[in-house]
């Protein structure tokens, strides 16, 4: 596999084997998984020995929200790149942009722009301590890979397990960051009104994903709003995640839970870098008192996908067409898994869906699922992120693959020797050192 070979050369010159974690061969399929694309279009994925697969699983770990290779945002960018997609001058679709999002968003009065899920957080942050004036943090959930995160696992080496990626380790992180930044559960009213009262008059920023695997409840987004107002802590919502997929713009809509800020990256522009820091005036006037500046930040593209991408969001209802299709995969999951003895967990947004296997050695499991997927045609984990190319013939056939590889695993679970079948290693769960 010409994959796998490309792979062990890139382990040998980039540390950590790719530029990113969720794309690591080994948190699917270690020594088997097609590591490398070729092309890409729709729901389906073209690796460098030519055999095509259909992705059900990550869609390019989120951002692909209308398919690979949109035809609309394609045509948009290719006719941004030949006008020039970089100059000394500014581009005029940074302001439309801007209009778009805050039209989308009345509560929000400016934007700022960034090109990654991780460094826009790290702006959102910067603004909201300067504008509290406190260092102090207290954040739920994941938000990427900066400083300010992951000098929560300064104080206790386990504080971001449970956020997602267990073993983040944060070596390189300044120790004096030590007790910046505090996590609190999400859902958890009394945790967090308990580290509130700890940290009494200490707390500038309050910082979490809007939805990720559960429904907000309505007394802990109360719980967070008022103290947010009552002690003038800036309150920031990470959309980078859940943003676009069950409306248009940012799930904090759905639940009227208004923030200072909120921040946009992955589905905002299908696939191109582009990230958006939406505040109030009051809050995002600060950032022109502290330094706030890159060079591709004024890149053309990245405006002229988010554009293109929100206008065929709104237009073609995207939002209602995924949750719809997760659905059906949530659905067909559950009823596979019941008809084979199976225990699996299912968790997450409709259109950003997984399970977890309930079994002994669920890693094994796990990795058997997405081994037998892969011989059948499709990129597959535990997890499903909807898109628009996924039509409903995909899905179906899908489900019948799915089906039979839970069938085989009931199997193997009854006979008591899953992981013979396994024909490598077993996926890894979190982060960790590879060579």
């Amino acid at each position: 596999m010409r994959s796998q070979e490309l792979y062990e050369r890139a382990k040998k010159i980039i540390p950590g084997g790719t530029q990113l974690l969720s794309k690591r061969p080994e948190m699917f399929l270690p020594d088997q998984w097609p590591a490398y694309y070729d092309k890409a279009k729709g729901c389906e994925i073209w690796d460098l020995d030519g055999k095509k697969y259909v992705d059900m699983s990550y869609m390019g770990i989120g951002a692909c929200v209308l398919g690979y290779a949109d035809d609309d945002v394609n045509r948009a960018v290719k006719e941004a790149a030949d006008k020039g997609s970089m100059s000394t001058l500014n581009c005029p679709e940074e302001v439309e942009l801007a209009e778009l999002l805050c039209e989308l968003h009345p509560w929000a009065g400016m934007v700022r722009y960034a090109r990654t899920g991780g460094e826009a957080m790290s702006v959102a942050v910067r603004i909201a301590r300067a504008r509290s004036g406190k260092d102090l943090v207290l954040f739920c959930g994941y938000h990427g890979w900066h400083d300010w995160y992951l000098s929560a696992n300064l104080a206790d080496n386990m504080s971001l397990d449970g956020h997602l990626l267990p073993g983040l380790n944060p070596l390189g992180v300044p120790r004096g960051l030590k007790g910046t930044t505090l996590p609190f559960k999400y859902n958890d009213t009394e945790g967090f009104l308990q580290q509130v009262k700890q940290n009494q008059g200490k707390i500038g920023t309050i910082v979490l994903e809007t939805i990720r695997n559960h429904e907000p409840r309505p007394e802990f987004i109360e719980a967070v709003k008022r103290t947010a107002t009552d002690q003038r802590i800036v309150l920031v919502l990470d959309e980078i995640t859940a943003g676009w997929r069950l409306n248009l713009g940012g799930a904090h809509l759905k639940y009227a839970f208004d923030p200072d800020i909120a921040v946009f990256g992955k589905a905002i522009s299908n696939g191109f870098p582009m990230a958006a820091i939406i505040g109030k005036k009051d809050v995002m006037e600060v950032a022109q008192d502290s330094f706030i500046s890159s060079t591709y930040w004024t890149d053309r593209i990245g405006p002229v996908a988010g554009i293109a991408t929100i206008k065929k969001l709104s237009k073609n209802n995207v939002p209602e067409h995924l949750i719809r299709i997760g659905k059906k995969v949530r659905d067909g999951w559950k009823e596979a898994a019941d008809r084979h003895g199976l225990k699996i967990e299912i968790a997450g947004i409709d259109p950003l869906v997984h399970f977890d296997f309930k079994h002994k050695e669920p890693m094994v499991l796990k990795t058997l699922f997405t081994q037998v997927m892969l011989e059948k045609g499709f990129l597959a984990t535990t997890a499903f992120y909807a898109s628009y190319a996924h039509k409903d013939d995909h899905i179906a056939a899908y489900l019948k693959a799915a089906e039979e590889a839970f069938a085989f695993i009931g199997r193997a679970i009854a006979e008591g020797a899953p992981e013979k079948l396994l024909k490598g290693p077993v996926c890894h769960s979190g982060f960790k050192r590879l060579t």
